[in-house]
């Protein structure tokens, strides 16, 4: 039904212009049905709480200031924690300390290894 057969004012005719132009143009990304027996999330929801959870209710502790290179750190680590990988990644990640301060530099590792041990 036309806009004007559904008695919209000029601004509620060029947003529901606009939005049919967007919804026609993106049509070939809303094919819902394949989607949903793929398992993909439909909707923001999923997307808007996995936000609000992760994101939100940390960075908007009263009296936080976080720049952008703490926020991405605790962040990252949040996600970590929250996916239950932490014990993964810290194992990773001492592995990786330990080869960028020691393994990386020294010819005889076993010899570091042992002195460590």
């Amino acid at each position: 039904m036309s806009a004007a057969k559904r008695n919209l004012s000029d601004k509620q005719s060029r947003q529901a212009e606009t939005c049919a132009n967007y919804l026609t143009k993106n049509q070939e990304y809303m094919n819902y049905k394949t989607y949903l027996q793929l398992g993909y999330p439909i909707g923001t929801g999923v997307i808007e709480g996995a936000c609000r959870y992760l994101v939100k209710d940390r960075m908007d502790i009263t009296g936080a200031r976080w720049g952008l290179e703490g926020a991405e750190a605790i962040l990252k680590l949040r996600s970590i924690s929250k996916s239950n990988d932490f014990e993964d990644y810290w194992s990773f990640h001492l592995k990786q300390e330990f080869a960028r301060n020691y393994a990386s530099k020294y010819q005889d590792i076993d010899q570091v290894c042992s002195a460590l041990s």
